[in-house]
């Protein structure tokens, strides 16, 4: 099973979205509120470059958005 992290904050749409794929697909994973930890808001801006939410980590491999095609693939989901 890969090791999943979600950067997220509470009002994102898009990262609801990408929670409800992962929970509907039974992928365990790890959600880290980064609108009340600065500490994971620095760790996802420097593995991303990106300051937007949602930022999937998938095995090293980083999504920036909710890209439901690129976590198919990264995850093997059919």
């Amino acid at each position: 099973m890969a090791k999943v992290k979600i950067y997220s904050t509470p009002t994102c749409p898009y990262c609801k979205m990408a929670k409800q794929y992962l929970t509907e697909n039974n992928v365990e994973f790890e959600d880290v509120d980064v609108s009340s930890n600065q500490t994971a808001a620095q760790e996802m801006i420097s593995k991303s470059g990106q300051m937007g939410v949602p930022v999937l980590d998938i095995d090293g491999q980083i999504i920036v958005g909710f890209d439901k095609g690129k976590i198919k693939q990264l995850l093997g989901i059919k």
